[in-house]
């Protein structure tokens, strides 16, 4: 038999875990460069806009399925709708889809971990070379990470949800805001880094667009981790006690805050490096600016520092975004682990040792998709592109399932469980949340124009990405 059902020891263990799981590479590189690019000041409203009004109520939804019924999101599907078989593929979506992100999320974190390795050991002017990189993710040494994080994020889950997840989020969360914040004093006091910040933050009007708006709402979506099973797991782990919409304004806030402070770190330091910088030098990837751009930007700090201050800014850097990773990816693969805990009822030593092998696997093949084997690197080709294993699973379900996950839980919520048992879980240790005006906000959005939005986004992702074609922008 599996368990008894296990629960956070504290609301701040839970918002930090949250907070952790939506905290990612996306928010500390990915998002300053996004807003830097489609309008700075201009692009944070639009997204700050975003996250309170479209994804908080999703985070919201998502939480009180899992907390009233103590449930993995396909055992909360087959409860709440009385077991019917289309709800059941709805849970079935939100299992398989975490479980093929943290495939892709766990080759992307031992790339980190192995260029947080080699800063440490002083190699900086070795990754700051445009041909590590290929070179780096394509040797054997690779493997040798990925059996590093592996093991941290095994010892982690192993630990379960109080000593293991929640823990280990008390420690890399502060430890995250201590090491962001301690590098934006540094990066702010180089020369030029005012002209990054002024970069940054100018709202731009003229670069909003239709594609601008839904690359904002994209990327709200994607950084709180929704349609991805996770809160649902965690609202499951929390007692009835807990207040949920303050939990989730919390853990948006928490996670918007990271991102805008990242910018804070990222621009600045590109801008002192190369005064003249402009949008179109930064990368669109989160993944080229990692791995390819910021270590030629720390490098290049040795002329004020020297080489042995500029290596500890990066591996100090690359240590931030490391616990980012670890904490995302510990959340995304508690979701597959806690519904075979639930569904098969085994233990969690068990259900790790299942999945676990079962991710190193198809993880081991994505890593082989840059170049080591050219059947998985050449894998399919679709909308004129050939695509590697790794581009698909990104493709699938990153970009697409997630939007249709965040839509699926919406329509179940409102027209499924019904609006009245929602508010009614949701009023649970929430005195002031009963007949508020957000909670009247929160029916409506969910129960109208979120779905919309959330459909049309499914639309055009699988538009663009599959035939080419985008229908938006």
């Amino acid at each position: 038999m599996g368990a008894p059902r296990e629960q956070f020891g504290s609301r701040l263990g839970f918002i930090l875990a949250a907070a952790g799981s939506a905290v990612g590479i996306g928010n500390m590189v990915g998002f300053p460069v996004a807003a830097t690019k489609n309008g700075g000041g201009a692009f944070l409203l639009i997204y700050a806009l975003f996250v309170f009004l479209i994804c908080l109520p999703v985070m919201i939804a998502e939480m009180s399925v899992g907390r009233h019924s103590r449930k993995d999101p396909l055992g909360a599907y087959n409860q709440l709708s009385g077991g019917e078989t289309h709800w059941k593929v709805a849970g079935w979506l939100s299992i398989i889809t975490p479980f093929m992100i943290a495939v892709f999320y766990l080759v992307i974190t031992v790339w980190l971990f192995g260029y947080l390795f080699q800063s440490v050991i002083g190699n900086l002017s070795v990754l700051a070379d445009p041909a590590t990189f290929g070179d780096f993710i394509n040797a054997p040494s690779l493997f040798l990470y990925m059996v590093a994080v592996v093991a941290i994020v095994y010892l982690i889950l192993q630990g379960g949800v109080k000593e293991g997840i929640e823990k280990g989020a008390k420690l890399m969360m502060p430890a995250l805001f201590v090491m962001l914040i301690a590098l934006v004093i540094f990066v702010l006091t180089l020369d030029n880094a005012m002209a990054g910040v002024e970069y940054y933050l100018v709202p731009d009007f003229s670069k909003i667009d239709a594609s601008v708006v839904s690359a904002a709402l994209s990327q709200a979506f994607f950084s709180l981790s929704l349609g991805m099973g996770i809160m649902i797991t965690y609202g499951s782990y929390i007692d009835n006690m807990a207040d949920v919409p303050n939990s989730a304004k919390l853990v948006a806030l928490t996670d918007t805050a990271v991102a805008f402070i990242a910018g804070l770190l990222i621009l600045p330091a590109i801008f002192s490096f190369n005064p003249a910088t402009n949008a179109a030098d930064l990368s669109d990837s989160s993944v080229g600016m990692i791995f390819s751009f910021l270590p030629k930007i720390f490098l290049a700090l040795q002329v004020t520092i020297g080489y042995l201050g500029a290596s500890i800014v990066a591996s100090l850097f690359f240590l931030l975004v490391f616990f980012a990773a670890i904490t995302s990816l510990v959340s995304i693969f508690e979701v597959p682990v806690a519904a075979l805990m639930d569904e098969k009822q085994y233990s969690r030593k068990k259900a790790l040792g299942v999945l676990g092998l079962l991710l190193v696997v198809m993880s081991v093949l994505a890593s082989m998709s840059f170049g080591i084997a050219s059947f998985f690197t050449e894998f399919v080709s679709y909308a004129g592109q050939t695509k590697s294993l790794f581009d698909i699973i990104v493709d699938v379900f990153y970009d697409t399932i997630l939007p249709l996950n965040g839509l699926l839980i919406c329509i179940f919520v409102i027209y499924r469980w019904k609006k009245a048992n929602f508010n009614a879980e949701l009023d649970k240790g929430a005195p002031h949340y009963k007949g508020s005006w957000f909670e009247r906000y929160v029916d409506f959005s969910v129960g109208t124009f979120i779905p919309v939005i959330l459909l049309l986004i499914f639309i055009n992702t699988v538009a663009l990405k599959f035939f080419g074609q985008a229908l938006i922008g």
